[in-house]
């Protein structure tokens, strides 16, 4: 059965995963996308087609974020699959993968299809999950990974919490790799991160908070990789923060290591200097860290050592924030300000734009070896249409998402998204 055929025409065409930059249109059939490119309309459209006139504007495959917490199950307060998918589409993200520190956390089959057949039905952003590399996310007992690979998990992870454990992490990785599954870690060494609120140093110091040093990520990161290279196991860290992270991470690489890492848009546009007065909303984990280490991260991106940027949508309760700085909650949300911290890059001229939508798109989808992040002939219509160019003050009360608490509260951005598009339908449209 056909569906209904829709031209999107006068758009600026990006697709990173070919170096596509130039004008052009795309033709969608139902879900699916049946044809896009340079000439693609030069006859006119279609008979019966519905026109969207992009007027110039960008249009790129939907945006992929590997790093999102859902709340649902269990804390419903903070977040629900309802508002997290119009938070989402909001922010032209199109896929995206869930932590599985859920209540009941996803180290059983069961939650992993209950999130699955709840994404479907809500209709908004494609949601996959991770799986727990341990049983309640405890670091003790492995979960059943292989099973979990099976019903749909995309990679394991215990979330925000390190798999501290040497031998567990040797063991996951020796059972993910039987798979070819990969298993992706919260670098923080946690004795040293315990009862830590912000970046250990001098600011921390002086704002009289306990400190989390750099070294509690730079420890986890060198372990993990030798246990990697030990075993012959896939690994991947989630939002690096620390210049020395990379450089290890680098020397991995370079030895062969399979090791890929992501960070988060706070590491590279803010610093610890962000807290400020005690600003809860700057609480994040990892923390914010020093300007060198800010500047290490784009570096980072730059040279591709940091293969994706993910949103880190951590969503916190008002009264989890509004508590003295120490025993405020960690977490900032991030899927609507995505896009326009992350073309920050773009307009201070450290990247072009086709490598900072890579960042957002296939480069993630291939990590987790999902099929979005790409302009495909019979793919999935997921698409979304941007202006990089458009200013706006981000401000968290209109965020469709249930909580607010984003670090970026107040800064002025440029790049909005205008229309997100899921299997052929719009399910966001920027009101004029």
């Amino acid at each position: 059965m056909t569906g209904k055929l829709i031209a999107y025409t006068n758009a600026r065409l990006l697709d990173p995963a070919t170096d596509l930059d130039r004008p052009g249109g795309v033709l969608t059939e139902g879900k699916t996308i049946l044809d896009f490119g340079a000439d693609l309309f030069k006859d006119g459209v279609p008979d019966g087609a519905e026109v969207i006139d992009c007027s110039g504007n960008c249009l790129a495959p939907g945006f992929v974020d590997m790093r999102v917490q859902l709340r649902e199950p269990g804390e419903e307060h903070k977040g629900t699959l309802a508002s997290a998918g119009a938070t989402a589409v909001a922010g032209g993200v199109t896929t995206m993968a869930c932590l599985p520190n859920t209540n009941p956390v996803i180290d059983d089959t069961s939650v992993l299809e209950f999130i699955a057949r709840r994404a479907r039905k809500i209709g908004l952003a494609k949601v996959f999950s991770y799986g727990a590399v341990t049983k309640g996310l405890e670091g003790k007992e492995l979960a059943e990974m292989g099973m979990l690979s099976e019903a749909g998990a995309v990679a394991f992870t215990d979330g925000v919490k390190t798999v501290s454990n040497a031998k567990t992490m040797r063991r996951a990785l020796g059972y993910a790799k039987n798979f070819n599954l990969l298993v992706v870690q919260h670098a923080e060494e946690p004795s040293l991160a315990e009862d830590g609120a912000m970046n250990g140093g001098e600011t921390a110091t002086r704002l009289g908070l306990p400190g989390i040093p750099a070294e509690a990520e730079v420890i986890i990161v060198a372990r993990d990789i030798r246990l990697a290279e030990a075993v012959g196991g896939r690994i991947h860290f989630a939002h690096i923060s620390t210049a020395d992270s990379l450089h290890i991470i680098r020397k991995g690489k370079e030895r062969g290591v399979q090791v890929t890492c992501d960070t988060a848009p706070p590491y590279f546009s803010l610093n610890e200097l962000s807290v400020g007065e005690y600003r809860t909303f700057c609480k994040l984990s990892p923390p914010l860290r020093l300007e060198a280490d800010r500047i290490a991260i784009i570096e980072g991106i730059k040279d591709g050592t940091i293969s994706a940027i993910a949103s880190d949508h951590d969503p916190q309760d008002e009264d989890a924030k509004r508590l003295p700085f120490a025993q405020a909650a960690f977490g900032g949300v991030g899927l609507e300000t995505l896009l326009p911290i992350s073309l920050n890059l773009y307009h201070t001229g450290e990247m072009d734009l086709l490598q900072v939508i890579k960042k957002i798109t296939c480069d993630p989808a291939d990590i987790l070896n999902l099929p979005a992040g790409r302009l495909v002939k019979g793919a999935a219509a997921d698409l979304t249409i941007f202006n990089p160019d458009i200013g706006w003050k981000i401000e968290p009360d209109n965020f469709a998402s249930k909580s607010k608490n984003s670090p970026f509260d107040g800064r002025p951005v440029q790049g909005r998204v205008l229309r997100t598009i899921v299997d052929g339908r719009t399910v966001f449209e920027l009101d004029n």
